[in-house]
């Protein structure tokens, strides 16, 4: 039982602080001339939140399958928070939502073609997620109406002076965001991977304590 409340706990907690983030997305990405960096940071974050998060899930019910289940928790949890934010009085399209799903399905089926090697699912799971997660979203953005005219139609009250809606600045390393964030992803997300599938040898060794 003790296995079962901190396996639940810990999806819990990733579910929320992945709406945070969502939310906290929605919030940058419309001040044009930061929306390329804070697309790329974003995406970043958010590779870490489905890395760390379904592998830990999928390694601990050994189950191919399980990653794209946590993906789809997550995908409602940020509906929700979308779904606040049109409440608020925002456009429908104000809030970008992170495409969690397809990457992780990749996950999955890195796990299930390498007949379960975890070590397959790192390093192979964990670039395809990386790679993929920044060109899902970049879809999911460009459908969004008018970034710059949204930033001054809804000022932000507490925005700090660098993030003053101004026309983008053109030639700066932020003009490929999925080039920039599925680079740095594809890297960082083997390591997110390996800590996911720590996570369950730590916690397996905690409850055994």
């Amino acid at each position: 039982w003790l296995r079962r409340c901190t396996h639940y706990l810990f999806i819990v907690v990733v579910a929320v602080n992945s709406t945070l983030l969502t939310i906290n997305t929605g919030d940058y990405i419309f001040y044009t001339d930061w929306a390329w960096t804070s697309y790329t940071v974003f995406s970043i974050g958010n590779i870490l939140m489905i890395s760390v998060g379904a592998t830990y899930y999928l390694l601990f019910t050994g189950v191919p399958g399980t990653a794209s289940y946590y993906g789809l928790i997550m995908q409602v949890y940020t509906w929700v928070a979308k779904g606040a934010w049109f409440a608020l009085g925002y456009p429908y399209d104000f809030i970008v939502t992170p495409m969690w799903i397809p990457s992780c399905m990749l996950l999955d089926l890195a796990y299930w073609a390498s007949k379960k090697n975890k070590h397959s699912l790192i390093l192979f799971g964990g670039v395809l997620v990386g790679m993929s997660f920044p060109l899902f979203n970049m879809v999911n953005l460009l459908t969004v109406a008018d970034p710059l005219e949204t930033a001054f139609k809804y000022p932000r009250p507490t925005l700090p002076p660098y993030m003053t809606p101004i026309e983008p600045q053109v030639g700066k390393f932020y003009n490929s965001p999925v080039a920039l964030g599925a680079g740095t992803g594809s890297v960082l997300a083997v390591t997110f991977t390996a800590l996911g599938a720590k996570l369950n040898t730590w916690t397996y060794r905690w409850m055994a304590a």
